[in-house]
């Protein structure tokens, strides 16, 4: 994927930034976990790997195994988390991404994940990244994304309005989950390209934040 050729500016108030494949890197544990949960249930591991990015296990689970009862989707899923928070082999930021949460001090923001607590403490740890003061986890929500419920609690505990906050999204699910908020989107990395988000770059080395007042413009590309 090439970076875009002109700037697109957003402007905000809020920033609302997912974190594996948006701020972390973890793509190889999600492959070393998933892969083994596809054997073990005697799945294409390649067709697993098209599902499981932005959503949370369960959600997943209840995809590619549609016939299986929710509370074993919750209970596999539990042990799939406790996995990958044993697990940061191959964890780095995401390229720009310090610099990136490094320009955002004193702009609200919040991160909204499909993680849990432990594991987004882990991973953020691992890639050597703050963890945001506003934290929307899997604990906090009642529906995984494309639902836009942890967006919208994000903005809510931010106290700002949905319209006038700006989505970091690399999955389809979570581009989904962000534009059903009524969010603009950014999408970040090769991912993110198939699912037209507001503006794509290659990574968070080709955005900058400009504080405006009480808004800041981000300038993508």
């Amino acid at each position: 994927m090439q970076a875009a050729v002109s700037t697109t500016v957003l402007t905000a108030r809020a920033l609302l930034l997912d974190m594996d494949g948006t701020l972390v890197n973890s793509d190889a544990v999600v492959e070393r976990v998933w892969r083994r949960w596809a054997e073990r249930h005697g799945l294409d591991g390649d067709e697993v790997m098209k599902v499981v990015h932005g959503r949370q296990g369960y959600a997943s689970m209840a995809v590619l195994l549609p016939h299986r009862p929710m509370e074993q989707n919750l209970a596999d899923n539990a042990r799939l988390l406790a996995e990958e928070t044993a697990d940061l082999d191959g964890v780095v930021p995401v390229p720009g991404a310090p610099g990136f949460l490094a320009s955002l001090r004193g702009v609200p923001h919040a991160l909204v994940t499909s993680a849990d607590v432990p594991l987004s403490t882990a991973r953020m740890a691992a890639a050597g990244l703050p963890l945001p003061r506003v934290r929307v986890t899997a604990e906090s929500v009642g529906a995984s994304k494309p639902d836009p419920e942890g967006f919208l609690k994000g903005a809510a505990e931010l106290g700002v309005d949905p319209a006038e906050c700006v989505v970091f999204e690399d999955s389809g699910a979570g581009i989904a989950a962000g534009r059903a908020a009524g969010m603009r989107v950014v999408g970040v990395g090769p991912r993110a390209v198939a699912h037209r988000p507001d503006a794509v770059v290659r990574d968070l080395t080709d955005v900058r934040v400009e504080p405006a007042g009480a808004e800041v413009r981000i300038h993508v590309g």
